[in-house]
């Protein structure tokens, strides 16, 4: 007998990492960093468009998660209600993670009850930090630390929470790959 969990345990888009999305208040730049084992986690997991918000999608990450919860940002919703419609009615949603952030630095997060341990979630000032198959909570919770920590431009406490997540022991599989994207309005 086929089963929806069958099929979806043997896609290629097991995501498993940790990441941030975040706001700089002062600029309104909007970005999200992220560092896996996954090969190649660029095209995965970030997403964020300029004056609407940012999206991480992981752990067998639906892609669609991104555009779609981009679209709905910037028709108003709430960072939950996002969270709310992208995970009703997807059959994977218990195997998904995901991490997001409005322009006026609302975040949110959201972890299936079946991602792989350790798999969580903090939120922090401006700033989210998520993952799944970490040594332990302390990678998401160094992560938000730096993050907020850290001064400078938005790109530079990205790579701070990154390191920081790596500090603190990172994807217990080790690393592959990372990716950052930093968004924001042009002056001029």
């Amino acid at each position: 007998m086929f089963r929806y969990t069958d099929a979806l345990l043997g896609t290629r888009r097991l995501a498993s990492t940790f990441s941030i999305v975040a706001l700089d208040p002062l600029t309104k730049n909007l970005g999200v960093a992220v560092q896996s084992r996954y090969f190649s986690v660029g095209p995965v997991v970030p997403w964020a468009k300029a004056g609407v918000g940012a999206i991480a999608t992981q752990s067998f990450a639906n892609v669609a998660y991104g555009p779609k919860g981009l679209r709905l940002l910037k028709r108003g919703l709430t960072v939950q209600e996002v969270i709310d419609k992208l995970t009703h009615g997807d059959k994977g949603r218990d195997y998904r993670q995901l991490g997001l952030i409005d322009a006026e630095g609302n975040a949110a997060a959201y972890t299936g009850k079946k991602c792989l341990e350790w798999a969580g979630s903090r939120i922090g000032k401006c700033c989210s930090a998520q993952g799944n198959i970490l040594v332990g909570k302390e990678v998401v919770e160094n992560m938000r630390r730096k993050f907020e920590a850290t001064k400078g431009e938005l790109a530079d406490r990205l790579v701070a929470a990154l390191e920081g997540g790596e500090e603190a022991g990172g994807d217990a599989r080790g690393r592959q790959s990372a990716a950052l994207l930093v968004v924001g309005k042009r002056k001029g």
